[in-house]
């Protein structure tokens, strides 16, 4: 999928400002997600994309602006209310209980959706994270780093999201495993499933994003496919630091 004219939009966040305190962070932002389209969100350190996905998942409350998910109003709701309408995220640091084991977070966590059948049961997320149910006995400190990222993400799936959100997800992983997250984000992808995903490693991300979203400075300086930000390297080195 290269465009989201042909796709219903799933959220869309208009004029978005936002900060803390006096400080203002965000500046007119706009953003669509459609149905089934994984869009990434570009920028460094620092250019707002972790406030962006505060006011997204409802940790913070946009100054301006609104914030629509399925049809309905979301901007300012509370993270759990957000949640039960079917957007999860995988924050950075994953966030993993520590004495709870991986078959008790996911079972734990798993969240059917009214009217629809369960895509992600136990038995599927083993599938798609093998090296989770070699380890389903182990307690959360007890995995690695990759391994922990894997549960966090199977973790967020076990709710049965309409959206999910993962931030840095390959953040400080040796690159087998990244490699693994990969292949996980191409497979999840190939579900039809939307995502949002924040991260570092353009050149990974340009066969799995349908579009791109670059922000400096809490502004929106470039949006576009895979075809026209893998043709315009000047992008990169510009707002990217590649």
């Amino acid at each position: 999928m290269s465009t989201t004219t042909m796709t219903k939009t799933l959220l869309e966040a208009k004029s978005i400002e936002a900060g803390y305190g006096a400080s203002q962070v965000l500046f007119g932002i706009d953003l669509r997600i459609g149905a089934g389209e994984v869009l990434a969100l570009l920028g460094r350190n620092g250019m707002g994309k972790s406030t962006l996905l505060k006011v997204l998942t409802g940790t913070l409350s946009p100054m301006r602006g609104d914030v629509q998910f399925g049809g309905a109003a979301i901007g300012g709701h509370k993270p759990d209310a957000i949640a039960r309408r079917g957007v999860a995220i995988v924050p950075e640091g994953r966030h993993v209980f520590p004495n709870l084991s991986v078959d008790e977070h996911l079972r734990a966590f798993a969240r059917p959706r009214p009217g629809s059948a369960p895509r992600w049961t136990v038995d599927a997320l083993y599938g798609l994270f093998p090296r989770l149910a070699e380890r389903k006995a182990n307690a959360g400190n007890q995995l690695s780093g990759g391994e922990q990222q894997m549960l966090a993400i199977a973790r967020a799936l076990s709710t049965h999201p309409r959206l999910l959100i993962l931030d840095e997800a390959t953040e400080g992983l040796a690159p087998v495993i990244r490699e693994e997250i990969w292949h996980c984000i191409a497979t999840l992808k190939s579900e039809g499933e939307a995502i949002l995903v924040v991260d570092k490693y353009v050149q990974r991300l340009l066969p799995l994003a349908d579009r791109h979203v670059i922000l400096e400075r809490g502004r929106v300086v470039w949006q576009g496919d895979s075809a026209a930000l893998d043709a315009d390297r000047s992008l990169w080195t510009r707002y990217l630091g590649v």
